[in-house]
């Protein structure tokens, strides 16, 4: 016998979504302070060259380098992480609401949905997809 599937209240949705968000903001907040503590502990002493600019290190210009750089505890690879969490936690929120639109058989905001998760995948991958 098939099970029915129940549609979810906009209620429902909202609730999951708010708490969607909540997580995702915390969580980013939360890897960013330990790692900002890391990198003031252990960087905190050395005073700034203004004069001559570095640019970032080569580890952290790839997702991969800053997941490397953020399981090895380095404060900077962990700030990264959080920043790219706190970038994720919209984006997710977008692919939830499709979720739950599809759920719920709401073709115009599933259409509509699609149209801005494509976007912001075409935007955080640079174009090339």
């Amino acid at each position: 016998m098939r099970r029915a599937t129940t549609s979810w209240s906009d209620q429902q949705v909202e609730e999951i979504l708010g708490n969607l968000l909540r997580t995702g903001v915390v969580l980013a907040a939360i890897v960013v302070l330990v790692g900002g503590f890391i990198y003031l502990y252990r960087h905190g002493a050395s005073a700034p060259n203004y004069g001559v600019f570095h640019g970032e290190p080569t580890g952290l210009r790839t997702v991969s380098g800053i997941v490397t750089e953020a399981l090895s505890l380095r404060g900077r690879g962990l700030i990264q992480l959080g920043l790219i969490l706190l970038i994720a936690t919209p984006v997710a929120r977008v692919a939830f609401s499709l979720f739950a639109f599809v759920r719920q058989k709401d073709y115009t905001y599933i259409a509509v949905t699609m149209f801005v998760l494509g976007l912001l995948i075409y935007s955080l991958t640079g174009g090339y997809l």
